[in-house]
């Protein structure tokens, strides 16, 4: 997505399995299947001194997540509606100082530019963020509270998405996403840590 702005974006990461060495201008948490309302883990990056500035990189603009991004002092919220020339306009305002909430001033509809696990295979992106989210181990009413939906809303997300992998359980769900790459990597969260 970044690739034609190389001119403008230098990306410090591509694999989460090498430690980062270098400082980072601007750290983007991307909330793919990750709780955004952890504060832990959004607090340990914004107190990492490798990392100048955080933004979260997101589709969910409830307004306690922006509240809790504010009082934990993110440099920026921006949705993944964003075309990558407005994404990399606004990582620019962050790096000159600005700090960036790119609130959808209207109700959008979710992006089908970028990419994420399970697009191949007809999951839409919120259908991938719950089945992550199931593969983790979560069950109904965490993946509400985490994604901010309602649990009928998630249990309809859920339906549709095991009909699109053919599975007719949770566990056959479950397997489904270890085997199709849903579980995330939480050491690159250790490393900013401080760990291994």
């Amino acid at each position: 997505m970044l690739e034609p702005y190389r001119d403008r974006v230098v990306v410090a990461e591509l694999d989460t399995n090498k430690p980062l060495v270098d400082e980072v201008d601007v750290a983007l948490y991307d909330s793919f299947a990750q709780p955004e309302s952890d504060h832990d883990e959004v607090k340990a990056l914004v107190d990492n001194p490798r990392a100048r500035k955080v933004v979260i990189y997101t589709w969910n603009f409830h307004p306690d997540l922006l509240d809790m991004a504010r009082d934990l002092g993110v440099d920026g919220y921006l949705s993944k509606a964003l075309s990558a020339r407005e994404l990399v306009a606004a990582l620019e305002a962050v790096h000159d100082g600005e700090t960036v909430i790119n609130e959808p001033s209207t109700r959008t509809t979710r992006t089908t530019a970028g990419d994420w696990p399970g697009r191949s295979e007809g999951l839409s992106d919120r259908e991938a963020e719950i089945l992550a989210l199931i593969t983790q181990g979560k069950n109904n009413a965490e993946v509400a509270a985490l994604t901010y939906l309602s649990p009928n809303t998630v249990k309809s997300y859920i339906r549709g998405l095991y009909r699109k992998i053919d599975v007719e359980s949770r566990t056959q769900a479950v397997l489904w996403g270890v085997r199709h790459g849903f579980m995330p990597d939480h050491r690159r969260i250790d490393h900013w840590r401080g760990g291994p």
